[in-house]
């Protein structure tokens, strides 16, 4: 009878500590030291509504110069070089139909163009008034935002406007020893579409995920793991522990008879 006892009560044992999780990132690399892969799931950022563009204008005419950058001439190295740019602290607001309003061009539509698309065509309309004129475009508005069981949950602007998921993991100060590895969740907004993704980051296959690099204004939430549930009083974490201590209980009462 005492076997049986210290049997079931290893299962009870076991059964606690079932929940155990791994807290390794991709852990099935370990089998491939040298591993090497063609990255496929790298993607431009598209320009969307909401979207803060600066856009400046440079040519060899001062006058033009001036007015496709809303009347700022700047020189450079002290003398005047006929090159302007617009105001760092200002910028065109993509609206909901896509367009901005542009000084001389008037509206122009650069919703679901990449940042390189939309420089070629911002090039082709000011080649109408200038002759040769280069256009640089930068999205100062490219943020996500990571919450859930990471160390500093928060919304992070990206100045380089290209991010995956682990670099905006390590913004936020990684995940906690709660994180939920296994399935962390990206929703994401599109053309008013909001659609969510699922990443398992003990998984190498996360980075070929399409979700893995993010795009602007993607929400990452980290679930948290069961045994936190447990440290925070949540009862349907004890449920499957009670019923298993009642049936070792009841075997003990059906063996001592």
């Amino acid at each position: 009878m005492r076997s049986t006892f210290f049997y079931l009560f290893f299962l009870l044992v076991a059964s606690s500590c079932g929940s155990s999780r791994s807290l390794v990132y991709f852990k099935d690399l370990e089998k491939s030291p040298n591993y090497t892969e063609e990255v496929k799931n790298k993607v431009n950022p598209k320009i969307q509504p909401d979207d803060l563009l600066t856009i400046t204008v440079s040519s060899l005419n001062p006058e033009s110069n001036v007015l496709f950058n809303n009347g700022v001439l700047q020189t450079i190295g002290g003398t005047s070089s006929g090159v302007a740019t617009g105001r760092t602290n200002e910028g065109y607001l993509v609206d909901k139909d896509g367009s901005i309003n542009f000084p001389v061009l008037g509206n122009v539509k650069l919703g679901g163009l990449t940042k390189e698309e939309a420089t070629s065509k911002m090039v082709a309309e000011i080649s109408k008034s200038v002759k040769n004129p280069i256009v640089n475009i930068k999205l100062i508005n490219f943020r996500i935002t990571v919450l859930g069981e990471v160390n500093r949950p928060s919304t992070f602007i990206v100045p380089s406007e290209r991010v995956n998921l682990l670099e905006a993991i390590g913004l936020a100060g990684d995940l906690t020893a709660y994180g939920k590895r296994e399935n962390v969740l990206i929703i994401r907004e599109t053309n008013s579409i909001r659609s969510t993704f699922r990443i398992n980051l003990t998984s190498k296959e996360a980075l070929n995920s399409p979700s893995f690099y993010l795009q602007q204004n993607d929400v990452v939430y980290v679930e948290p793991a069961k045994i936190k549930s447990l440290q925070s009083g949540d009862s349907s974490f004890y449920i499957p522990l009670v019923s298993l201590g009642i049936s070792v209980i009841t075997a003990l009462i059906f063996l001592t008879r």
